[in-house]
């Protein structure tokens, strides 16, 4: 229970950031994203000496020593999460909110297809469903705007590539994500550099609060999350993962944003996809249970 508990809490703290963004106007996306490196990085660490990971921390370091080569690994991570952090922040300020959670909705469905692309997975008939169902989404959203929106685009393959990345190098843990993180340090510092907080508090005069908050949850939301990974079956961990798109579209409409009509077959294919792909997590979930049960008998 205490993994689902920090599980579901990850999710809704992430979403939560997606609302504190529109709390610190007039900062930029990229001010933004330059405080919360800076902010996050100390949680981070704590994170490590939290779950008492200070050995493995250390082991990872020597490993880079021994293949320095991990060192550009690291650096082109960076700068995919990195982007991905920026878009984040950015979105909900730009009228943006919206499409960048449809990219983090399509984002499960492109993880299903590189699954059985790149590592040659078995597909259940509710995956296919639901890999049919955003392409008709996709299809009907493209052939109405005559485009996709390059901001969905940019999370639904960016955070699939940067996944696969640290998993053929394996580096998918969070000691590497501190790295990657600490990489950023120096174009965070560059990004904030020009930011005069005290003129920006005579227009918005809970600005120091706001960067509390954006510290406080970024960093309570890594750690949340890091304690639910080690304690939640990784099948479990994706299925209670759904919750952070769903809140985040909802924090898009609550701060003003409004679908366009020719996005509706896309939001309703999606989210019939999300359900299916939901119910495959539950059946996966019941049949190992069942192994286990058939196991001990």
């Amino acid at each position: 229970m205490l993994g689902v508990f920090c599980s579901l809490l990850a999710s809704l703290l992430f979403g939560g950031l997606y609302y504190l963004a529109t709390w610190l106007r007039p900062l930029e996306g990229q001010e933004i994203f330059g405080f919360r490196m800076l902010v996050t990085l100390p949680f981070l660490f704590l994170a490590v000496f939290v779950l008492k990971k200070q050995a493995e921390f250390i082991a990872f370091l020597k490993r880079i020593r021994q293949e320095p080569y991990l060192i550009l690994v690291l650096i082109f991570t960076a700068f995919f999460v990195g982007l991905q952090m920026w878009l984040f922040l950015w979105a909900p300020n730009s009228g943006r909110a919206i499409e960048v959670s449809i990219g983090y909705l399509l984002m499960p469905i492109m993880m299903v297809i590189a699954g059985k692309w790149i590592y040659k997975e078995y597909l259940s008939v509710w995956k296919w469903i639901a890999i049919i169902l955003a392409g008709i989404g996709v299809l009907s959203n493209v052939i109405q705007t005559g485009a996709f929106s390059w901001a969905s685009a940019v999370v639904l393959t960016g955070f699939p590539f940067y996944f696969m990345v640290r998993r053929k190098f394996n580096i998918a843990h969070i000691h590497s994500f501190i790295l990657e993180v600490t990489i950023l340090i120096p174009a965070a510092l560059y990004f904030i550099s020009p930011v005069d907080l005290k003129q920006i508090e005579t227009v918005n005069e809970h600005i120091y609060f706001a960067l509390f908050l954006l510290g406080l949850l970024s960093g309570v939301a890594l750690i949340s999350y890091t304690m639910a990974s080690y304690l939640v079956p990784f099948n479990v961990l994706g299925l209670l993962g759904y919750l952070e798109p769903v809140a985040m579209m909802a924090i898009s409409f609550f701060i003003g944003e409004t679908l366009k009509p020719e996005s509706y077959i896309l939001l309703i294919c999606l989210s019939f996809a999300i359900l299916f792909l939901i119910i495959d997590g539950i059946l996966n979930i019941l049949k190992q249970q069942k192994k286990r049960k058939a196991k001990q008998c």
